[in-house]
């Protein structure tokens, strides 16, 4: 599971380097080039902080020193995803601080939000999405780039093969090393559904519902953010409930008229999701304490 977590995270890695490259060069990018160094930079030392802070209270070294170039890049993967993530989504004018918060609050979101899983715990905000949620709320200044920058300047065929691109590398990368597809096909089928009770109910243009669909913003969230390995469900259940949880959140803050409904949607599914998590550890936490009290106590009321 390790060794298709790493393939997973380099291929994305190079994924999304890719697009950051052409998207400044090619396709329209709105920000500026200095943007993604930014964001990189605060997630690069925040995860190396991070994990010096935590290597010297575990008293171990800390996982990026020694075994070569190979490992410390392996250990910055998820940082760089993350970083280049919230440097090309979000949109803060000719600012730059807000994006090195909102890279940072990425990283930083996985020390600091953990729930119990087996014998340990795990982060459960997907980071990037974790960051620019937070960045959203606090700088109202602060906005998501335009959707149409991903296509600004191409033309004519350019604006389907981008998205089939996308959509193709991202089904492969899902099905072979992610394995969320059941994921992403209860998210898409849901969030049509969303769509059309919102135009039942509360009079909702489906045209206008159903219009994210159509972006290459939408295409990267579907198949690289709501699907982040780390922080959704395994097994095939779990999976459906997961996306078709994301949509119908989406919905309802629609409904209430909450702007950047898909990042504050799939925030409140991760932390609902987190919280379960913690009452199932703590639920079999009890279990395993009440048999072992009752015990000694049966054991003493045996003796003649």
């Amino acid at each position: 599971m390790m060794d298709l977590r790493r393939a997973g995270l380099r291929r994305f890695a190079i994924a999304i380097s890719i697009l950051n490259i052409l998207g400044h060069t090619v396709f329209g990018f709105e920000q500026s080039w200095a943007t993604p160094f930014v964001a990189l930079a605060a997630a690069y030392s925040t995860e190396m902080l991070l994990e010096l802070v935590e290597a010297r209270v575990s008293h171990r070294s800390p996982r990026f020193l020694g075994g070569g170039p190979v490992r410390f890049i392996d250990f910055l993967l998820s940082a760089h995803i993350g970083g280049l993530a919230v440097g090309m989504l979000l949109y803060a004018n000719q600012r730059l601080w807000p994006v090195a918060f909102a890279a940072a609050a990425a990283i930083a979101s996985k020390s600091l939000f953990r729930a119990p899983s087996g014998n340990g715990a795990i982060h459960f905000f997907n980071p990037s999405n974790f960051g620019i949620s937070l960045t959203l709320l606090l700088f109202p200044s602060v906005g998501i780039a335009p959707p149409y920058h991903f296509t600004e300047n191409l033309v004519g065929a350019g604006d389907w093969i981008l998205p089939g691109v996308i959509i193709c590398t991202g089904t492969l990368l899902n099905w072979r090393l992610t394995r969320r597809l059941p994921l992403i096909a209860a998210w898409l089928s849901c969030f049509v559904l969303q769509a059309v009770l919102r135009h039942w109910l509360f009079g909702a243009r489906l045209e206008s519902a159903l219009l994210p669909m159509s972006g290459v913003a939408f295409i990267l969230y579907t198949f690289y953010m709501v699907t982040d390995p780390a922080t959704t469900p395994t097994g095939t259940r779990l999976q459906l409930v997961f996306g078709a949880a994301v949509a119908f959140t989406y919905g309802l803050l629609m409904v209430c008229h909450i702007v950047f409904g898909l990042f504050f949607a799939l925030s409140i599914v991760c932390a609902l999701r987190g919280a379960a998590l913690a009452i199932a550890a703590a639920h079999a936490r009890r279990e395993e304490i009440v048999p072992a009290v009752e015990e000694p106590a049966m054991a003493m009321s045996t003796r003649p």
